[in-house]
C-alpha cells in the first residue's frame, strides 16, 4: 500500500477524465475506492482503462452514503444537459427517464454529507452561474457550503481547455469545494490558486494521425449536400449553425456528444487518394478530401493518451469523448489542489 493514500470516489464518472488527471498527479497515492456510471457503454470504455476492482454502480439514487467506503476527495462531473446552452435549460426542473437530472447534483450533496470529504471537485458547463438568472448557481453553492459537518468554501472559475495544452476551444466552469476546517484561504475565493494559462496555443496539426485515416471518415457527396442545406437554413434564420470546416493550423470547436457536433470540426485531408468507399454510404465519397476527426484525435483534443482505449464502436466513442473532460485542466487544477492543502 502507498503511504497515506488519498482514497477517492468518482461520480457520473463518464470514461473517466478527472480521476485520470487527479492520477496524473498524485500517482498510486490516487486510490478510488468507489465508482457511479449510468451508461453501460461508458462504464465499459472505463473499465478497459482502469484495471482495479472497485466497485461500481450504475443507478447513483439506490446507494446509500453508509455503502460507500470513507473517502477523502469527490469526484464529480455531474450531468449537465440540464443547465446546456445547448439544451433547454430546464435546471432543477429537468425530466430524464423519471429522474431529474439537474437534481442529480444532490447525489454529489447526500453522499459528501456523511463522509465529510476534504475536498469536491464538480465540473459543468460554462453557463451554469447563468442559469435562471442565477439562482440555480446560489443553490449549488449554498448547498455545498452546509454539507456535512464542517461545510465547504466554494471556489469557481470558468478555464478555456485551449489554455491548457489542447486545441479545442473548450469554456466549462470547474467547482472545487475545500472543507471549512482546513481550507487555508478561509473562503477568499480572490486567493484560490486557478492555474495559469500556458504560452502559445496548440492547433488541430498536433492531433491530426500521422498516416492517411480510413477512408470510411470522409463524407459522402449526399451527406455533405445535406450538411449545405442545413448551413443554409440556419444562416437564413440569422444564427451560426452548421457544419465548418477548419485549417490544421487552428483550434477546433467545442467536441460534443450529438447532433452535429462531429460535423464542426471538419478538416481537409487530401493524403487519401483511394476514396473507394469500404461501408455502406449514399453516393460517392467527396472529391475535395472533406473528413470528420477520427475518435483518436478527438481523444487527443481532450487530452487522453493514446494508451487509453476505446473498446466501443465509432459512435459511442465520439459520444464518450463530447461528454467527457480535457484531462489537461483536470491535471492543472489538481496540481493546485496538491499545492494548497499540501496533500
Amino acid at each position: 500500500m502507498p503511504r497515506n493514500p488519498i482514497r477517492a470516489i468518482d461520480l457520473f464518472a463518464g470514461i473517466g477524465g478527472i480521476r485520470l488527471g487527479f492520477e496524473e498527479v498524485f500517482g498510486r497515492r490516487f486510490q478510488t475506492v468507489f465508482v457511479s456510471e449510468i451508461n453501460a457503454n461508458a462504464r465499459k470504455t472505463y473499465f478497459a482503462n482502469f484495471s482495479d476492482s472497485v466497485a461500481v454502480r450504475d443507478d447513483i439514487t439506490k446507494v446509500q452514503p453508509e455503502d460507500v467506503p470513507a473517502f477523502d476527495v469527490c469526484l464529480a462531473g455531474f450531468p449537465c444537459q440540464a443547465f446546456s446552452i445547448a439544451g433547454k435549460k430546464l435546471g432543477f426542473d429537468d425530466d430524464y427517464k423519471g429522474l431529474s437530472r439537474g437534481t442529480l447534483f444532490h447525489e454529489v450533496v447526500r453522499l459528501c454529507g456523511l463522509r465529510n470529504p476534504k475536498v469536491i471537485f464538480c465540473e459543468n458547463v460554462k453557463g451554469l452561474p447563468m442559469h435562471d438568472h442565477g439562482q440555480t448557481f446560489k443553490i449549488i453553492k449554498g448547498a455545498l457550503s452546509e454539507t456535512g459537518e464542517f461545510g465547504y468554501n466554494v471556489y469557481s472559475k470558468v478555464l478555456n481547455s485551449l489554455n491548457y495544452g489542447v486545441p479545442q476551444t473548450r469554456e466549462r466552469i470547474y467547482i472545487i469545494c475545500i472543507r471549512k476546517d482546513i481550507d487555508p484561504l478561509k473562503g477568499d475565493e480572490s486567493l484560490f490558486p486557478w492555474p495559469k494559462a500556458k504560452e502559445g496555443k496548440p492547433v488541430l496539426r498536433d492531433i491530426i494521425e500521422k498516416e492517411p485515416v480510413s477512408v470510411k471518415y470522409y463524407l459522402s457527396e449526399t451527406y455533405l449536400t445535406c450538411l449545405e442545406r442545413h448551413r443554409a437554413y440556419h444562416h437564413a434564420k440569422g444564427d451560426g449553425f452548421g457544419y465548418k470546416i477548419r485549417s490544421w493550423d487552428e483550434p477546433g470547436g467545442t467536441l460534443v456528444c450529438g447532433g452535429m457536433g462531429r460535423e464542426r470540426n471538419l478538416i481537409i485531408d487530401p493524403r487519401r487518394t483511394d476514396l473507394t468507399p469500404v461501408t455502406r454510404i449514399h453516393g460517392e465519397v467527396n472529391k475535395d478530401h472533406i473528413r470528420k476527426l477520427t475518435p483518436r484525435e478527438c481523444a487527443r483534443m481532450q487530452g487522453f493518451p493514446d494508451d487509453f482505449v476505446f473498446p466501443v464502436g465509432d459512435s459511442p466513442a465520439y459520444m464518450q469523448l463530447g461528454n467527457s473532460v480535457s484531462v489537461p485542466v483536470i491535471k492543472a487544477i489538481a496540481l493546485q489542489i496538491k499545492g494548497l492543502l499540501k496533500l
